[in-house]
């Protein structure tokens, strides 16, 4: 169906869509969604840009935002390996930089390693289901 959209002209966007009850991660949800979009047949660079450019040209910042160039406000990740080669490559962030600063990428999971499971029983109402 992606595929479909865009050839018919459609701008793709990607971005994973918060719930409110924290079983979206951004960041990793992006990641998920970029391989998913290789799954359906895009490949890995068209993925990439849907998921970083196509959100900036549909909020009209492109000339701001959603690619790298001089000039342009920069949040970005190092990744290890080639992501247009191999789109798994595409969770071997090392560092984060956002607003200018790096972050180092395992130093902030180490400090979050808490499971997701007992954040949502500490609030039973979010953790029916489950």
């Amino acid at each position: 169906m992606e595929r479909a959209f865009v050839a018919a002209g459609g701008l793709l966007i990607a971005g994973p869509d918060p719930t409110g009850a924290g079983n979206v991660v951004p960041g990793f949800g992006d990641q998920r969604e970029i391989e998913l979009l290789v799954e359906a047949g895009f490949s890995p660079v068209e993925a990439i840009k849907i998921a970083t450019l196509n959100g900036a040209l549909y909020l009209g910042r492109d000339k701001q935002i959603g690619s790298i160039a001089a000039g342009k406000n920069a949040d970005l990740v190092v990744i290890k390996g080639d992501p247009s080669k191999k789109i798994s490559d595409v969770e071997n962030v090392e560092i984060v930089f956002k607003d200018g600063i790096g972050y180092d990428s395992q130093k902030l999971l180490d400090s979050s390693e808490r499971p997701l499971r007992p954040v949502l029983n500490d609030r039973p109402h979010l953790s029916s289901g489950w």
